[in-house]
């Protein structure tokens, strides 16, 4: 019984909460994740990605939301605080989450190439750092996935040249 109660419906609404941001972030062309940090049932930071807004690679949903968190509770330290983000964390992020000691991470879609959170590697729970999170993935999978589908299969189709431009196969000249 030393095991937490986690309460898969409060992970589906939360997850619902950082959808939002992600959505967010989809509007204004950024790339579309979100997340929100929850501190005793209470949402204590909200955010989406910022990397060409703000012009800094730093700039993820995660980032953000941990600097607010930070704020919030007036302490470096988040021990007692979860994460619901719509991707799987790179590994930047979660160095940043091992660091601040988030208590657990709650991701919607995984990132097989990319992902510290069990998909290329796991840095969230690597036996060597000074702390390690507990991790649910696949929360609002299909939500989370779709959004990042659409966004990047949009993207795309802007980079493709028009019929007759250079490029697309086809000559000006035909």
């Amino acid at each position: 019984m030393d095991e937490p109660i986690i309460d898969l419906q409060s992970d589906a609404y939360f997850m619902g909460e950082a959808l939002r941001q992600a959505a967010k972030a989809y509007e204004a062309e950024e790339v579309p994740v979100g997340a929100v940090i929850v501190r005793e049932g209470r949402i204590i930071a909200r955010a989406s990605n910022q990397v060409e807004l703000l012009k800094d690679a730093t700039a993820h949903a995660e980032m953000l939301a941990l600097t607010q968190a930070q704020n919030a509770a007036g302490d470096w330290r988040l021990t007692d605080c979860t994460l619901y983000v719509t991707k799987e964390p790179c590994p930047m992020c979660a160095g940043a989450i091992v660091h601040t000691r988030l208590a657990r991470v709650v991701f919607g879609a995984g990132d097989p190439k990319g992902g510290a959170a069990g998909g290329a590697l796991n840095l969230l729970q690597f036996p060597t750092l000074n702390h390690r999170c507990e991790i649910t993935s696949g929360v609002r999978l299909e939500e989370c996935r779709a959004l990042l589908k659409s966004f990047f299969s949009e993207q795309r189709a802007a980079k493709k040249p028009a019929a007759g431009e250079p490029g697309n196969g086809s000559t000006a000249h035909e």
